[in-house]
């Protein structure tokens, strides 16, 4: 009874807004008026039932109780938004009048809160209210920490776009305050309102204060660009801009880059109408610019000017045929456009040279153009104005090429005495390198020669080649031809190639003392090259010094030593054999022995093979195998050493028969290292000994060779076993073999280091052993032989077709065997 009549005094003063289902959350909030969850729960229970007004007065009452709780306010003003944001604010402007009060009472207590005042800040932007709204942003700006400014500024710029004006002005002045990373953004809003004239002060502003180039994250350069770009599209705004300074100013700052400044400045000249104005900056410009890609993109915009100027004319010329005043206009802007396009070339250069002075291909480049207009003055000036500018030790390319083509100019027009001149003015150049210095006098030489004077290119030659001071023995000691440190001019004298041409000259003169006396000089200086020393000797020869010949070629050996000295010791001994012969053996012999005793073993198979060769032709045949015998111990590599082995069993079979082999067969297979080659020559020893008739001998071979033979990879061996046991043995000789195969298969695949071989060039396998056995068994059948298989066709008697071969009594004629074993 107390209940109910508890139930009936709240429903008495809440009225109509509360039913019998309200009553459980009533009195959970009316006992504990402080606790968020039941007022929650209350607020979910009103919002599932749609009571929008029982709803407002439950919050209402919760915020009384819980003033500070941000879930409740938030929660709150996000309802009293959605019912009235779906309506136009004229048509409800007092619902709208009520959320915004709402939404200042909630920042009353939730001012440090940002999502409070940005929720509020677009509810306000919905209406048209734009004092309200920007003096709300400016309350937010002063409410909320600094570190939270941003996220209002990112809505207050939205709100200052949609404003414009000159409300967006003054926002935007503030905010570059705060975030001057920013002043782009400005200088897009100047544009957009079309104050050009304040953009372009903003840039400039920029470009001053060094303090952008930093906080900007935009280069210099690109800021530049911008304000050339302003310059071009607005020019009549931009009139009271002293734009040509400004400009110019660039152009020092970016010498490298200032094409487009160039550009943009003529281009601003001409949106005037002063057209020789943007003429002249042209010109200038094409006479500044230090890369091809600047004097490009200027040289387009001149062309692009010139042309539409001579357009311009044509028109009014056809529009007025008989006014003089167009024709004479017409031709002068013809004439400046034909000699625009001809003087690009040197321009062009120009530029090149402006940025790399030093360049030789350039200058010569440069000289050519001259050149083919045939201006003779012109070239002789370039080749001056090279000469004077290129500093020989930064010269870019064959400086001593300019100093020929300076002469050559000269040669070509008939005047000697000048071409002589440029030579002897470039002899004193110190040159980079001295290989430039000895071209230079070749060049010189090579000129006289041209013109007939052999007597003064001779002369000119003796000169290069003068040591500098008259203690020619100390001279040759202390000079380094590779000193950098010592000037070219003293270190010419030891130039092989002015030397050649030296003896080429006194060679083709025919004087045989002074050519000895220059070859002499060149071993003497120690600069001799191989093909020196083989040309001094096939020269000595021709004219029949031919001991002299010998002591050239042994000036060069001591003078190169190994490797170089080998192929000069084949020259030697080769001369020297076809000189003597048979009659001074023991010299020839005392030869070889000198070139083999410091030979490398990788280079001396070759002496052997001719050392062998001169006592097979004129000494001994037993010391000829002594030689070829030491060359086997001596020669490397593997291979090398091998092949060694080869030739001295093939003499040795040639010049004592084949049964004198049989040791060194012998000895090379157990001397060879390499199991392969080791292998190989087994199969070759085996070979002969069954052309001989050695069967056992051969089996035996077979047996020591199959220790080599993995029959994963030299299915070969096996298969020649094979065959050789189908024609020479029988059943016991056969079954041994598969014995031996199953052996040396199962240590080939239990040993490690073979586990990993690689069989990429194997040969399809042979069978398994009882197949063998069974072709074994059917290759001794006679009325069943199988010609096809590689094995050798054998008469009645047993013997090949072709040759006689040993019979065999043991050969088996047909049996039934055991394929078990």
């Amino acid at each position: 009874m107390i209940m109910e009549s508890k139930s009936h005094n709240l429903q008495d003063s809440l009225g109509s807004l509360l039913d019998d289902s309200d009553i459980p959350f009533e009195k959970d909030v009316q006992s504990d008026q402080y606790n968020l969850r039941n007022w929650l729960q209350y607020i979910n229970h009103k919002s599932e039932k749609n009571d929008s007004e029982g709803l407002v007065l439950i919050y209402e009452r919760a915020l009384q109780s819980l003033p500070g709780s941000y879930k409740l306010w938030r929660s709150y003003l996000n309802f009293r938004k959605s019912q009235v944001e779906k309506f136009e604010y004229l048509k409800i402007t007092n619902k709208y009048e009520k959320v915004n009060y709402v939404y200042e009472r909630a920042i009353m207590f939730m001012h440090k809160m940002p999502r409070i005042w940005l929720d509020y800040l677009q509810f306000l932007m919905k209406q048209p209210r734009v004092t309200q709204t920007r003096r709300t942003f400016d309350r937010a700006l002063r409410a909320l920490a600094v570190t939270q400014h941003i996220k209002i500024w990112t809505l207050y710029k939205k709100f200052a776009h949609r404003i414009g004006g000159l409300t967006e002005e003054r926002i935007m002045l503030r905010y570059v305050t705060i975030y001057p990373e920013k002043q782009l953004e400005i200088i897009s809003m100047y544009k957009k309102h079309k104050k050009y004239y304040l953009a372009a002060q903003q840039l400039i502003k920029c470009l001053d204060d060094q303090i952008f180039d930093s906080i900007l994250k935009v280069s210099q350069y690109e800021l530049w660009t911008k304000l050339c770009d302003l310059i071009v599209e607005y020019p009549e705004d931009l009139q009271d801009l002293d734009a040509e300074n400004i400009l110019r100013e660039g152009f020092g700052r970016f010498k490298d880059v200032a094409g487009k400044m160039w550009t943009s400045l003529a281009t601003f000249f001409i949106a005037n109408g002063k057209f020789e104005r943007a003429r002249d900056v042209y010109e200038e410009a094409m006479e500044q610019v230090l890369t091809v890609r600047d004097f490009t993109m200027i040289f387009e915009a001149y062309t692009m000017f010139e042309e539409s100027l001579l357009t311009r004319v044509m028109e009014e010329e056809a529009e007025n045929p008989n006014s003089q005043n167009s024709l004479g206009l017409i031709d002068l802007r013809m004439a400046r456009f034909e000699d625009l396009m001809e003087r690009r070339p040197f321009l062009v250069n120009s530029v090149v040279l402006r940025q790399s002075p030093h360049s030789v291909d350039e200058w010569l480049k440069r000289v050519e153009l001259f050149q083919a207009k045939n201006e003779q003055k012109l070239v002789v000036d370039c080749f001056e104005d090279a000469i004077s500018t290129i500093s020989p030790k930064k010269a870019l390319g064959d400086l001593s090429e300019l100093w020929i083509r300076y002469a050559a100019f000269y040669e070509d027009n008939q005047k000697l005495d000048d071409a002589r001149q440029v030579f002897e003015r470039a002899i004193d150049v110190h040159f980079k390198v001295v290989s430039e210095l000895a071209k230079i006098w070749c060049s010189y030489a090579e000129m006289e020669i041209r013109n007939g004077n052999f007597v003064l290119a001779e002369t000119v030659l003796g000169r290069a080649i003068s040591p500098p001071t008259q203690h020619h023995n100390l001279v040759s000691s202390q000079i380094n031809y590779r000193d950098e440190h010592v000037v070219p001019q003293k270190r010419v004298f030891k130039s092989i190639v002015v030397w050649q041409m030296y003896v080429d000259l006194e060679e083709s003169s025919d004087n045989v003392e002074k050519t000895k006396a220059a070859y002499d000089q060149i071993i003497q200086l120690r600069i001799a090259t191989p093909q020196i020393i083989v040309n001094y000797a096939d020269f000595l020869k021709e004219h029949g010094y031919f001991e002299e010949v010998f002591r050239v070629y042994e000036k060069g050996i001591s003078l190169f030593g190994y490797p170089v000295a080998f192929e000069l010791w084949n020259s030697y001994l080769t001369a020297f054999i076809e000189r003597y012969k048979s009659t001074k053996l023991e010299r020839t012999r005392d030869l070889f022995e000198q070139a083999l005793s410091g030979c490398p073993k990788e280079l001396s198979k070759p002496l052997f093979i001719l050392y062998g060769k001169f006592e097979e032709d004129y000494g001994q045949i037993r010391n000829a195998l002594s030689i070829y015998d030491r060359a086997t111990q001596t020669v490397q590599p593997s291979k090398a050493r091998f092949e060694m082995y080869r030739f001295y069993i093939s003499k040795t079979s040639l010049l004592l028969g084949d049964n004198n082999t049989r040791k060194i067969y012998e000895q090379a297979i157990a001397e060879l290292a390499d199991e392969q080659q080791a292998l190989s020559m087994c199969l070759e020893y085996l070979k002969l000994e069954t052309k001989l008739g050695e069967i056992d001998r051969a089996r035996a071979l077979f047996g020591y060779g199959s220790q080599f033979a993995d029959p994963r990879i030299n299915a070969d061996f096996w298969k020649k076993w094979h065959q050789f046991e189908v024609q020479y043995g029988n059943e016991d000789t056969f079954k041994e073999m598969l014995r031996i195969k199953r052996t040396i298969q199962t240590r080939f695949n239990t040993d490690v280091s073979y586990l990993s071989a690689q069989l990429v060039s194997q040969k399809s396998k042979l069978g398994a052993d009882e197949t063998e056995f069974k072709a074994f068994d059917k290759a001794t059948i006679p009325n069943d032989l199988d010609t096809g298989s590689g094995i050798p066709e054998t008469d009645t008697n047993g013997t090949d077709a072709g040759h006689a071969q040993p019979s065999n009594p043991d050969e088996i004629s047909g049996m039934d065997m055991d394929m078990d074993d």
